[in-house]
């Protein structure tokens, strides 16, 4: 096993944000063992520190933000991706700044940067996640997968698609990460622009202090008074994206991604898969079992008994936002009896009374609400698609709309497979226990 790595000495540099264009400073420092990668916004009346994992990912365009509260840490991809490349586990980077600076819109002077502040190992073994089973991540015409690999480390093949535009076309490029190959291959590699998405963006006010000699801005016959670093030099740049993205999994991650014409969105929902993936892989090795609350724990947050307790384990939770259940569904349930002799079908009530009883645990969550039980108030669109059926595995997954003191909201979805059996927006009552 590795060990984790952080960096010697402090690193500084200052610059202007590539969207905002707003000044900022930035330090970095050393940070101890199991501490992880972590931001912290100096120019804010209280500092605050946001550590760099998913669930603290806000949704932007075109880039990879960090959120806590009100606080956000814009367009950091570039960075990580250089942490990411030089096997850096726990450092902290103070920001004066709502933007890391874009420098040459490379990630060049961040490697560069840590490279030179000198990198020190710790005490304490690197936190890996070996892929072991095959994940795929679509949306429209683009895709990512990540796939087991034979061999050991992280490899990485690119398909960039624009063969409708001469200035780019098609680019295919393949690598296997190391800091020597990042560094040769990839660093370098500049943020592009379409000509008519440059216009876009500065009439909106986004990057108007940057012109075509600071980024690759392409129309049909290439980069407009620029050139290009490497002929496929595109590609190249959508690899680093990726690779600042998945460094977000707060583990080194060893297999193989390929993907098609992924940007920051596809990437940041792999990344999330990753890291559930990982943390479950974690549980295994650690309990025997994948839950995160079994059934004995289960029992002692819901009040329901057999044979109308419905959920036999909970697998994900995400603070009080989200939460991924288990039923397991057998021919012995006592419903099969009489729905339907010689057709069992497991009821439609059921299965949102399911839904609504992984929302009871997922609202549990919250200190305020503990002790408190979530009785039904009203289901809305509610859609039953599918037949459930003995042998079938329930995922119920909640997400919570609207949580108050003593009313909740939730979106609430059953699947079997791939496939969504259900779906419901339910709200609760909250009362104390007590008074039932």
């Amino acid at each position: 096993m590795k060990l984790q790595k952080t960096i010697k000495s402090e690193g500084k540099m200052h610059g202007r944000g590539l969207f905002g264009g707003k000044e900022a400073k930035v330090v970095f420092r050393p940070a101890p063992a199991d501490s992880g990668i972590a931001f912290i916004r100096t120019d804010v009346p209280e500092p605050v520190r946001i550590s760099a994992v998913v669930s603290n990912l806000a949704e932007r365009s075109r880039r990879t933000t960090l959120k806590k509260g009100s606080v956000s840490i814009e367009t950091i991809e570039h960075c990580m991706a250089a942490m990411n490349a030089l096997e850096i586990d726990n450092i902290t980077v103070e920001v004066n700044g709502p933007e890391l600076p874009a420098s040459d819109c490379s990630c060049s002077e961040y490697f560069k940067l840590l490279r030179r502040a000198g990198l020190v190992e710790q005490n304490v073994s690197r936190k890996e996640y070996v892929i072991d089973k095959p994940i795929t991540i679509a949306g429209g015409d683009t895709c990512i997968y990540a796939l087991p690999y034979s061999e050991d480390g992280l490899s990485i093949t690119y398909d960039l698609d624009y063969g409708g535009h001469t200035g780019i076309g098609r680019q295919i490029f393949s690598c296997r990460l190391t800091p020597e190959s990042f560094e040769r291959h990839l660093a370098p590699a500049r943020t592009f622009l379409l000509e008519a998405e440059a216009k876009q963006f500065q009439a909106r006010g986004m990057g108007a202090h940057i012109s075509p000699r600071d980024i690759l801005i392409i129309n049909s016959d290439g980069p407009i008074k620029n050139s290009y670093r490497f002929p496929n030099e595109c590609v190249r740049h959508k690899i680093v994206d990726l690779v600042g993205d998945l460094a977000l999994v707060g583990r080194a991650i060893k297999g193989r991604i390929v993907a098609y014409k992924s940007g920051h969105a596809l990437n940041q929902q792999l990344s999330r898969k990753l890291c559930e993936a990982a943390q479950q892989q974690e549980r295994i090795a650690r309990l025997g079992t994948d839950a995160i609350l079994d059934i004995r724990q289960i029992a002692k947050i819901l009040p329901h008994r057999y044979p109308f307790l419905l959920v036999d384990k909970v697998i994900e939770i995400d603070g009080d936002t989200r939460i991924k259940g288990i039923k397991n569904v057998s021919f012995n349930e006592q419903f099969f009896q009489g729905h339907f002799p010689g057709t069992p079908i497991m009821p439609g009530v059921l299965i949102v009374e399911a839904m609504a009883q992984v929302s009871g645990l997922l609202f549990a969550q919250r200190l305020e609400h503990t002790g408190k039980l979530a009785v039904l108030l009203s289901m809305d669109n509610v859609k039953l698609r599918k037949s459930v059926v003995p042998g079938d595995q329930l995922i119920l997954i909640s997400e919570t709309m609207r949580l108050r003191k003593r009313t909740a909201q939730c979106r609430c979805k059953a699947m079997v497979g791939d496939a969504v059996v259900a779906e419901a927006q339910i709200k609760f009552m909250l009362i104390d226990d007590e008074k039932v």
